[in-house]
Formats: structure tokens, C-alpha cells, sequence
């Protein structure tokens, strides 16, 4: 039966593929001969579609990890104890108003707030790798929510009466969608977002939210909440004679909210061994203003429950009494559609954002694909009970965190609390002010606002991120929160587009540097070498010269006033400055080409009998001038790719492009072109399959005439274990040579230095063999021989680039290199 190699050979030989010649061969045809005796040779295989598959096919074991991460408590439920069960007993009261709350936000019965939270704290547990997450009603999600209920029941009146029908059906697509994302293991989506753009988010949507509030605060009607936020401002400037008492309420409780805020934390500073007490009397701050104006109400209104002095709550039904199968079909999803995708990426960047947030504080990683599974099982099995689409909450999280909780199993505490109110303290929700809610919400998204600190900072990182920052603050305030997602999202990816497209690259000259210690240079006396210890046991480090390679034009803000050399004429160093994919190709390619243009000139110059023979794109001179015939010929090209992980087919089109126009241009010589920092595989596999790597045969069939150099370094290093035994299992075998031969100098042998840049011969290295040189370590090639113009360094590219151009410019050197002779460069 034939081989699946033959099958593949015959079926490219039908189909006319023409299959590249193995890179064994090609390094072997006379261009190069590595000295085996001086190194280890090492040739580099290509990465193959196979490898790729086998990483992606899962195996048993694969499969088994990724069920057990799918139930993350099922690693620290074994080892709960005692004291982690007083970490968890944390105050969960908070919960309850800011849930009844959230649900008015929403354009709900306060009751879904309070089936939201229960849910959302005692299943999240079971999926969680984040302590400190509450998952709940949260004030962006119900005002979005709020949104989208309100619009589906202008264009859909029958669901007028029965609002949580168009939440539950949203709550349920939307969490299916995060599910999904979370067991695909997609959770990197969550890193498209920036965090300008969720800076911004919350921000706008804090000041929708508090100015959507202010009008309740205050007691204030006749016009919509949920119109732009400007026109709400508008609006409640010009109701401000309509006030009433709700807002003696409504301030007060503010008022007091913020009073006891600052109180506990000057208080907690003022007596630190008191820190914890203050703490949890500030945590505590919302269920206290709440019974507090509660029991007020109860005062003023207990005697006229049909005609209250200020708006109140009203009933709250006993137990879940909304527990049904959603209702989900065409026309409710369609009514919402368009607003599925604004829901989502709210979901997700919030909870993510807190998780991610709270875990480095308390140092622990969050798994954000586990997490969207956590987010998606709650908005899927909540609706059952009543609930609406729910997410981590920050204030929520920021409280169990500073309590010090110990596992997610604190969330089942909170959930009996939840439950005791929802069963037991419906009938003292009756007298709740709703001006009180008010209060309480605006007071809660106060601290989503950024601090003008964090602005500050956003313009010391990048000067276009506040921007971008003012920009989705302003049109969620002129719009809505949805348009503010996207406008924020759609100008980050335009601006990360752009600096792509736009990207240029450095050109690099060279020059000595020196390291200087005080008052002393590293290696220019034995001194300054004494003085750390690590320099003794290599000396290649305390050489006291040094090449660095710097962008010619300092933007890289190296000192201006230090001259940089170039490489070698004709010689230029090119550095990638980001990616090199299909938009930013053609600009930084460009920007290459026309400086090599500017400072070369042809190999052959163009002689042209009259003006009008000269090409339109080459006019020459302009009249009385003369061409500049000063200027090196175009030798080699180094390209540093040390910026770059991964290139593609219209990246590796336009470098060939680019070699065939130089190549023209360099005429008859052909161009060398060097690579040096290649950190991927694939990526050295496009550019072989380009033709890079190994010496192009020029126009006259001189391809042997190549100086092939190679970086090789010690195996172990010269400080490892292997390398010690080696060393002292030679000096045992020369001591017995000796005594054998009773000659002193018997068993030396001729040595080869490591760092000699030397052309050793085949010949040259059959007759060391003879001497073997038993004290020097065991050395090998760093980069595969069969791709000898891959380097590992600059350095590297650069002798190589020279000693070749050297070489064609010697023409009593060039017989010997056509006998197939190699240069080894080691780098130990």
C-alpha cells in the first residue's frame, strides 16, 4: 500500500503543484559546509499541519479537565472548614434594598429585583472562580433593560401589563448567548473591550442613571426618565417649582448616606484598632437610611395608606409568586433584537471588569470563559423564578472583599437573607419611600464615575485615550448608553486600525557603547571586573566595547547628540516597529524602499542619451545638476523581527515583491537579505517558503560563493552540572595520558577558541580531529544550518551581511568560499 507521502507526491504532480526542494539539499549543494567536528550541526524543521491538528484535537485528559472546570468548586469544597465558614458570614442585608431598587430601574415590581439576587448569589457558587462576585441586579443591565422593556411595549402594547415577560425573555437569550461564549471557552472576547471604553461606559452610564433618578429624589413628574439624559437634565430643571415633600426625603436620605460614608472612614482612620466595626457600620449605611425612612413612613402614613403624604413602595406580593417558564417566542425576540448585542456586551465587560479587578487585589485569577458560564447558567435558570438579566455587581463585590470573605459559598448566605425577605419582610416593604430608593441608587452609581485622576492618567498613558473617554461619555449623554458602547468600542478598533496601517518601521545605525560603574567602565581594568563576581566566569561580558543598534532618527528617545554609524555601506538595518500583517505591510515596506532609494544608487547607471529615453518615474537631475554618484550600491538587508510573532500571505507577497524591485535596482548583483529575532516557527516556514533564509543563486550561477556563519552556543552552559562533570572527567583522562607517557605536555592538543570568527575549512577541522581538545565543552549550532541567513541576533546578521559582501569584493577570496568553506560565530 502506498506511503501517505507517495500519495501526496502524485496527487501535487496531477494538479501541477510544484513541491519546494527538501532544505536539506538546498544547504548542501556547495554553498556551505558546517564543521561537524567544531559543533553539533542542527538542522531546523518546519512546523506542520499535523502538529497544529494534534494541538487542537483534545485528548482524554483534555476532555476530563475541561468537565471538572466547569464545577470549580468541586477543588475547595473538599477542604471547607470552620474558619472559612466565619470569613463567608459576611453582611448580605445590602442586597435587599439595592435589588428593589435596581428593579424600578428597570421598569419592574421591586419583587424581580429580589428574585434576580437570590438567584443570581446561590447558583453562582457552583461555577465561580472569583470569591468576592455577586452576581444580582446592577444598575447599567436594568437600565438597559429598562430600555429595551419600554420600547418593546410602545411598539407591542399587550405586554404593557406584564413587563417581566419581555425581561425574562431577555434575560434568557442573552444569558444562552454568554453561555455559549463561556463553554466554547471564548472568554478572550471580553479583551477586545479597552479600558478607556469601559471607563467611559460607566461613567456616562452613571450620570444617565443618577439623572434619570434625580426627578424620583425630588418628587418631580410629567416627562420620561428614560429620554436622552440631556433632555432629562432639561426637564428636571424646569419641573423644580412642582417639588414636593418626597423631596425632604429624598435629600435628607441622600444627605445621610454620604454623612455616614465619610464619618466611618474619618472614624476608621482616627481610631484604627477600631477599622473593622467602622467598616461594617459603612457597609451597612443603605440598609440602615432605608428602615430608618421606612419606619418614618410608617409614622406619617399609617393612617392613610390610600392617600400617602409622599409616594411609597406599595405592596409587595409574598414569595415568588412570578415562578413560570419564560415566555419566548418570535415576536418577543424580534421586538429586542436589536438590542441583544448592547445587553451582552454589558453582561460581560462589568462582571469581568470587577472580577478581574478584585482578583488581582486579593491575589487570584479569574477564569473569564468559567465566569461567562457562571453569568450565563444565572440569566438562563432565573427567569424560571422570576428573575431579570443580572450580572457581578461592583458595590456588592467591593463590600464581601473588604469583609474578607473566604470562598464563592458566602453567596449562599447572602441568598438566605434574600430569601428571608422575600418571605418574611414583604409587609414592612410597603411603607418604603420610593425617594428613598432614589437616593440610595444615586448615592450607589456615584462611585462608577471616573475620578478626574484617573483622566489625568489616562493622558499620561496616551493622549488620545481621554478623548476617546470624553466621546462616549458625551454621547451616552445625548443618546443612549447602547450608542455610547459602540461609539467608544468603534473609535478604539478605528484608532488601533489605523496605527496598523500606518505603522513604520526604524532604520538602525550602529554604535560602541560603554557600561560604566561609577566612575569606572565595566572591563577596562580588573578592577571594575572584580567588583561583581558574576563577570569572572564570562568574559564576553565585561568586554569594555559593545555594538548597539539605535532608529537613526532617536524617536526612540535616545540622546540625540550621540552620532550613529552606518552598518556598512550599503548595509541597512531595518526594524519592525509592529505588526506585519496585510494592513501594516505596504506602508512600512514602502517607507524601506524609498530611504534605501535616497541613500544608494543604482549598481548600473543608467546612461541615457537624450531626456526623453528616462522612464516618467526616474526624471533624473533636474537641469544643471548632476546625479550623485557618491552614494554605496544597494549590498544586504537586515530585517529585525523582534516585534513581529506571525506574518501572512500578503506580508510574505510584499517582501518578495520588494526583493524582485531591489534586486532590479541592484543589478547584476543580487540583494542579500538577512533575518534576525524570529520568534516563530511559522514564521520562519512563510519566509523559507518565500525564498528567505538561504543564499539566492545569482544571475551568473555564483550561489557557492557564500560564507555561511553560524551562532553556536555551549550545551548545559559552561556553569551547568553536565558541563562540570565533562570538564573534570577530561582533566582526569589528560593526568592519566600523561603519567603514561611520562611526557608533561603529552595529551594537549590544539585548542579552538570559542569566540574566533575564523574561516575553519573542511580539511582544517578533519585534522583537529586527530587532537580533540578534551577541556572544551560540548557546543552546537543555535538556528538550524539548513537556514543560514536566519540569525539569532543583529550582531549576528550583521557579520554575516558583511563578511559575505567582503568576500564577493575579493576575488581571490571567492575560489576558496566556492571550495565550500564555513565561518562559525560563536555566541556563548
Amino acid at each position: 500500500m502506498p506511503s501517505s507521502r507517495k500519495i501526496g507526491h502524485g496527487l501535487a504532480k496531477v494538479l501541477g503543484i510544484k513541491l519546494e526542494e527538501s532544505e536539506a539539499e538546498r544547504v548542501t549543494r556547495g554553498e556551505s559546509v558546517f564543521s561537524i567536528q567544531t559543533a553539533d550541526s542542527f538542522f531546523e524543521e518546519q512546523p506542520t499541519t499535523k502538529e497544529v491538528l494534534a494541538s487542537i484535537v483534545p485528548t482524554r485528559r483534555d476532555i476530563l479537565d475541561y468537565l471538572l472546570s466547569l464545577f470549580p468548586f468541586l477543588s475547595w469544597i473538599g477542604f471547607y472548614n470552620v474558619q472559612w465558614l466565619v470569613g463567608d458570614l459576611v453582611a448580605g442585608a445590602v442586597v435587599v434594598p439595592q435589588g428593589m431598587a435596581y428593579a424600578k430601574l428597570a421598569g419592574l415590581p421591586v419583587e424581580f429585583g429580589l428574585y434576580s439576587s437570590f438567584v443570581g448569589v446561590i447558583i453562582y457558587w457552583f461555577f465561580a472562580t472569583s470569591k468576592d462576585i455577586t452576581i444580582g441586579p446592577v444598575a447599567v443591565l436594568s437600565t438597559v433593560t429598562g430600555t429595551v422593556v419600554s420600547e418593546v411595549i410602545a411598539a407591542h402594547p399587550e405586554y404593557k401589563d406584564v413587563p417581566w415577560v419581555i425581561a425574562s425573555a431577555l434575560a434568557v437569550i442573552c444569558g444562552a448567548i454568554v453561555l455559549f461564549i463561556g463553554l466554547i471557552r471564548c472568554g478572550w472576547i471580553v479583551e477586545l473591550i479597552p479600558v478607556v471604553s469601559l471607563a467611559a461606559f460607566m461613567t456616562g452610564s452613571a450620570i444617565n442613571i443618577a439623572a434619570g433618578q434625580v426627578p424620583g429624589l425630588l418628587g418631580i413628574t410629567g416627562f420620561s426618565t428614560r429620554d436622552s439624559t440631556y433632555l432629562v437634565i432639561i426637564n428636571t430643571l424646569k419641573g423644580l417649582p412642582r417639588t414636593n415633600l418626597n423631596a425632604a426625603i429624598g435629600l435628607t436620605a441622600l444627605f445621610l448616606l454620604y454623612f455616614i460614608r465619610f464619618t466611618c472612614s474619618w472614624a476608621a482612620k482616627k481610631y484604627p484598632n477600631r477599622q473593622k466595626l467602622f467598616f461594617f457600620l459603612n457597609t451597612l449605611r443603605s440598609v440602615f437610611v432605608i428602615l430608618l425612612y421606612t419606619l418614618v413612613s410608617w409614622l406619617v402614613n399609617m393612617h392613610r395608606r390610600k392617600h400617602p403624604a409622599f409616594t411609597i413602595l406599595g405592596t409587595v406580593p409574598r414569595g415568588f409568586t412570578h415562578a413560570a417558564v419564560p415566555t419566548i417566542n418570535t415576536g418577543i425576540i424580534s421586538s429586542f433584537a436589536s438590542e441583544i448585542p448592547a445587553t451582552v456586551i454589558v453582561l460581560l465587560i462589568e462582571h469581568i471588569a470587577i472580577s478581574k479587578s478584585f482578583g488581582r487585589v486579593n491575589n487570584y485569577r479569574i477564569n473569564p470563559s468559567q465566569e461567562m458560564v457562571a453569568i450565563g447558567v444565572t440569566n438562563v435558570i432565573g427567569p424560571f423564578l422570576g428573575g431579570y438579566p443580572a450580572t457581578g455587581s461592583f458595590s456588592r463585590t467591593a463590600i464581601k472583599s473588604k469583609a474578607g470573605v473566604k470562598t464563592p459559598f458566602a453567596g449562599v448566605i447572602t441568598g438566605i437573607i434574600v430569601l428571608l425577605a422575600i418571605y418574611a419582610l414583604t409587609a414592612v416593604f410597603f411603607y418604603i419611600p420610593n425617594a428613598g430608593l432614589a437616593a440610595v441608587i444615586i448615592h450607589a452609581v456615584g462611585d462608577l464615575i471616573t475620578s478626574p485622576n484617573t483622566v489625568y492618567t489616562f493622558w499620561r498613558v496616551s493622549p488620545l485615550e481621554p478623548i476617546i473617554f470624553f466621546i462616549g461619555v458625551i454621547v451616552t449623554i445625548f443618546s443612549t448608553i447602547e450608542i455610547g458602547i459602540y461609539t467608544t468600542i468603534g473609535i478604539s478598533f478605528a484608532i488601533f486600525l489605523v496605527r496598523n496601517l500606518k505603522a513604520k518601521g526604524a532604520i538602525l545605525g550602529k554604535v560602541q557603547v560603554h557600561s560604566v560603574v561609577g566612575d569606572s567602565v565595566l572591563g577596562q581594568d580588573n578592577s571594575a571586573a572584580s567588583e561583581y563576581g558574576t563577570f569572572k566566569s564570562d568574559p564576553a561580558t565585561t568586554a569594555p566595547v559593545r555594538s548597539v543598534f539605535l532608529p537613526i532618527d532617536h524617536k526612540d528617545g535616545s540622546n540625540p547628540g550621540v552620532e550613529l554609524a552606518s552598518p556598512y555601506p550599503g548595509i541597512f538595518i531595518y526594524r519592525f516597529s509592529e505588526l506585519l500583517n496585510y494592513p501594516s505591510v505596504s506602508h512600512t515596506m514602502e517607507y524601506l524602499v524609498e530611504y534605501i532609494f535616497a541613500h544608494t544608487q543604482p549598481t548600473t547607471l543608467n546612461a541615457y542619451k537624450r531626456r526623453g529615453d528616462r522612464p516618467w518615474n526616474d526624471p533624473g537631475p533636474k537641469k544643471n545638476e548632476e546625479e550623485n554618484r557618491n552614494l554605496p550600491t544597494l549590498k544586504a538587508i537586515i530585517l529585525d523581527f523582534s516585534a513581529v510573532n506571525n506574518v501572512d500571505v500578503t506580508s510574505t507577497q510584499m517582501l518578495i515583491d520588494i526583493r524582485n524591485q531591489l534586486d532590479r535596482y541592484a543589478a547584476p548583483n543580487v540583494v542579500d537579505w538577512h533575518m534576525a529575532c524570529i520568534n516563530n516557527r511559522w514564521t520562519k516556514r512563510a519566509l523559507v517558503s518565500a525564498g528567505f533564509g538561504y543564499p539566492a543563486v545569482r544571475a551568473d550561477g555564483t550561489h557557492s560563493r557564500w560564507k555561511s556563519i553560524f551562532s553556536i552556543a555551549e550545551i548545559g552552559g559552561t556553569e551547568s552540572a553536565a558541563a562540570a562533570a565533562e570538564r573534570e572527567a577530561n582533566e582526569k583522562e589528560i593526568a592519566v595520558t600523561q603519567s603514561k607517557a611520562g611526557d608533561p605536555e603529552a595529551g594537549q592538543s590544539e585548542r579552538i577558541e570559542p569566540s574566533g570568527a575564523s574561516s575553519i575549512s573542511a580539511s582544517d577541522s578533519v585534522s583537529k580531529t586527530k587532537s580533540p581538545d578534551l577541556r572544551s565543552p560540548r557546543r552546537a549550532a543555535v538556528h538550524g544550518v539548513n537556514r543560514p541567513l536566519f540569525h539569532v541576533d543583529l550582531t549576528s546578521a550583521l557579520q554575516s551581511a558583511i563578511t559575505n559582501v567582503e568576500a564577493r569584493n575579493e576575488p581571490g577570496r571567492q575560489q576558496g568560499n566556492a571550495a565550500g568553506t564555513s565561518s562559525l560565530v560563536s555566541e556563548i
